[in-house]
């Protein structure tokens, strides 16, 4: 395995958390610990991308977002990582294909907030990916209704299952919209109320 990159084993059911992350907050730490206990996950990967396409900002500096994320996210079963960096992939299907590559026997299971399934069929190649790795799918304040309404949940409203832990055991395409209890923290909010900054 390359430098740097995490350690998993064979049979491993990992979950991967991706986004700028700009900056990490409260509301990640909450639905990550909520998403070990409510889906049977071996750990989770939070995958700190270097940059977003779907947004016209650029976020903060790789390094600060990492350094702010790895004091927040403190847990034995949740790495924070850098993988799209090292791996030079720009999209999250492509950077999927890797880490299949890269682990055999690894089962990875995309997450996501809910308001990120609202605009998800405007990801690339994004029936790919719910077809490539179970999905779940995390409530966030104000995005319920929209979410279960969306592109792609009505394209794949047949492969829903109806909890977040049976994603261990399935073959994709299977995803699962998982309610728990709601934090409203949002990084657009912390960045308009000015506090994050460049290594700040």
């Amino acid at each position: 395995m390359r430098q740097g990159f995490p350690v998993a084993r064979r049979g491993m059911v990992i979950g991967l958390l991706g986004g700028s992350f700009d900056p990490a907050h409260e509301g990640h730490v909450h639905i990550t610990r909520e998403a070990l206990k409510r889906m049977a996950l071996d750990q989770i990967w939070w995958l700190v991308t270097p940059g977003n396409p779907l947004k016209a900002r650029q976020p903060a500096p790789l390094a600060d977002r990492l350094a702010r994320a790895r004091a927040l996210m403190r847990h034995p079963r949740v790495k924070i990582t850098a993988l799209e960096a090292g791996l030079g992939t720009r999209t999250t299907a492509d950077t999927l294909d890797r880490l299949r590559a890269l682990y055999p026997g690894v089962t990875f299971v995309w997450l996501m907030g809910a308001d990120n399934l609202v605009q998800f069929h405007r990801w690339d190649r994004w029936r790919d990916i719910l077809r490539s790795v179970p999905v779940g799918v995390l409530a966030r304040p104000g995005s319920g209704v929209a979410a279960r309404l969306s592109v792609a949940a009505r394209a794949f409203r047949v492969h829903r299952t109806q909890r977040g832990e049976t994603l261990r055991g399935r073959k994709p395409p299977v995803w699962a919209f998982v309610n728990l209890p709601m934090n409203d923290a949002s990084s657009t909010e912390i960045r308009a109320r000015g506090g994050w900054g460049r290594g700040g």
